[in-house]
């Protein structure tokens, strides 16, 4: 009975962590949110850049140093706007953002070429 009991808790262990486990929201289309990017973002991130804060750039080795080097924590950043970054919640919807994510990750990895 122990032995089913615990077999059965590791099983839906399992389960959650391979279907809960997976990060929210990361599987954005980088496509799409290029042209998101184009029209909301781009005035003060061009090529990666922060025109309004020079150090806090959408480049790789910025977003790791800020912790902004996930699909999570740009979301989270755009949607709620930080400093100097206004909101976007209500201007742009959850998938528009998540492809912003997915756009921003996908160019720094390449080094916005």
């Amino acid at each position: 009975m122990l032995k089913r009991l615990l077999s059965a808790v590791l099983i839906a262990f399992a389960a959650l962590t391979v279907f809960m486990g997976q990060p929210a929201l990361a599987d954005g289309d980088a496509a799409a949110g290029a042209k998101v990017f184009s029209a909301n973002c781009a005035a003060c991130h061009a090529g990666g850049g922060n025109v309004v804060m020079a150090k806090k750039t959408l480049k790789k080795e910025a977003l790791e140093l800020y912790k902004m080097n996930s699909a999570e924590a740009i979301i989270t950043q755009v949607t709620n706007g930080k400093n100097a970054m206004p909101a976007f919640k209500g201007r742009l919807n959850p998938t528009q953002i998540e492809n912003v994510a997915a756009y921003v990750l996908d160019k720094s990895a390449k080094e916005w070429k």
